[in-house]
């Protein structure tokens, strides 16, 4: 992985609303000229989800849609084939809107422990409760992954791409509060070490390039990330507390990039773009750190995913992103 790149001041997560694939990329790289990405539609239904959609990436592994969610099975079919077909269109709409593009292009895909967490094996309890299903499935993402970024590579040939993993279940995951298939107790907790290096492992896949870990859940483990070697980490600035105060500082200082998440995911009022970085002014200070690092340890993000937004806030709170960025560099005290 390219350990010190340099990133643009502002991106989106990933999910959009509605399930227009062409309205979707004209949109995100009409907002973000030098930072798209591939939005994510899951309001088209299974298959949409950023569970399906990582599903259908898999390789020599795939899954099919049961009243409980997603389980592993034994071939491809319906719910496969119309995640992969989706997919292409999505990356049909991004080819389309980035002829000649040679700027970073951020491609998502949910992580090894989320994907764990959520995948259920036949018995209908999650993979996560099967150490020999966690690995099997970290490889076969991992490959899977490959083939997916050569695609995206081919589509857009001038683009350097950035790899985000999405862990919204990665804590749950460390301190054991997964739920088991019942619902009456939780899996335990897996071991650090074991997390860390399949992080490691899968971030690999990507060694030319840059790779985000995004999480809008509490207590991200930031520490635990930058020993895996993610080159930036995606959080919402909201659920921070001063708790994370000494691991944030010393990813600052490591170089690893912080995609803070300022702006709210669904539909609400917006402050001005100065109060919305506020926050990270705030930060900075009780950190004390130079002011100066700002613009280049900082891209500002929505909080999370805008699936759950309407169309119209969406695209708002999207330019609201850019021009946050913009007041956080041009007024960084």
């Amino acid at each position: 992985m390219n350990e010190n790149p340099t990133f643009a001041p502002a991106t989106g997560v990933g999910s959009m609303p509605g399930g227009d694939a062409r309205e979707a990329a004209k949109t995100v790289t009409g907002t973000f000229e030098d930072f798209p990405f591939l939005a994510e539609l899951p309001a088209r239904g299974p298959g949409a989800d950023m569970i399906g959609r990582t599903a259908g990436l898999l390789v020599e592994l795939y899954a099919r849609v049961e009243p409980s969610g997603w389980r592993i099975g034994d071939r491809p079919g319906r719910d496969t084939r119309r995640a992969r077909s989706w997919l292409g269109e999505d990356l049909d709409a991004l080819e389309e809107f980035t002829q000649g593009y040679d700027g970073q292009l951020k491609v998502q895909a949910v992580g090894p422990w989320t994907l764990a967490a959520a995948l259920e094996l036949k018995n209908g309890e999650a993979a996560l409760s099967d150490a020999g299903a966690c690995r099997d499935l970290a490889g076969s993402l991992t490959e899977g992954l490959r083939s997916h970024l050569a695609e995206v590579q081919r589509r857009v040939p001038g683009a350097r791409l950035v790899l985000q993993l999405d862990e919204p279940s990665l804590t749950a995951v460390l301190r054991g509060r997964v739920k088991t298939a019942s619902g009456y107790r939780t899996h335990r907790a897996v071991d650090r070490q074991i997390v860390e290096a399949v992080l490691r492992d899968v971030a690999g896949v990507h060694e030319s390039g840059p790779v985000v870990v995004h999480s809008c859940a509490p207590d991200v483990p930031f520490a635990l990330l930058r020993r895996a070697g993610v080159t930036a980490i995606s959080f919402d600035a909201s659920l921070l507390t001063e708790r994370d105060d000494d691991a944030i500082g010393e990813a600052v200082e490591g170089g690893t990039r912080l995609f803070t998440g300022v702006v709210p995911g669904t539909d609400g009022p917006l402050s001005d773009p100065a109060g919305s970085v506020m926050g990270v002014r705030t930060l900075w200070r009780r950190l004390g750190l130079s002011p100066a690092l700002l613009a280049e340890a900082v891209t500002v993000t929505p909080s999370c995913g805008l699936a759950g937004a309407s169309p119209d806030y969406a695209r708002k709170a999207l330019a609201h992103c850019v021009q946050a960025a913009r007041s956080l560099a041009d007024n960084p005290e």
